[in-house]
């Protein structure tokens, strides 16, 4: 019993920390309830998708990360872009500082 404690508190530290980087919360919480220390220190350490540059697909118009190779909706093979779309993290600081969200 007091294994399966254990391995909820862990999943469940892990779910929030990868949730708060802007991932899935239960992908981080069944890695981190599996794999318990290591699935926890892997949450800590993995990147931060709110703040990972998106882009614009072109055939579909959906935003997608930067390092993504196929869109998801429409599956069109995706070329590195010239420009890219700012993360959603820094638009959201930018429309708390009272500033414009494009």
């Amino acid at each position: 019993m007091g294994l399966v404690v254990i391995l909820f508190f862990f999943g469940l530290a892990g779910g929030i920390v990868g949730r708060i980087k802007g991932s899935s919360f239960v992908l981080w919480f069944l890695i981190s309830a599996c794999v318990p220390f290591i699935g926890l220190l892997t949450a800590i350490f993995f990147r931060w998708d709110n703040q990972e540059l998106r882009r614009e697909c072109p055939g579909c118009g959906k935003i997608v990360k930067l390092h993504d190779a196929l869109c998801t909706r429409c599956g069109t093979e995706l070329e590195f872009p010239e420009v890219a779309i700012a993360s959603e993290m820094s638009v959201r600081q930018r429309i708390a500082a009272g500033g414009r969200p494009g």
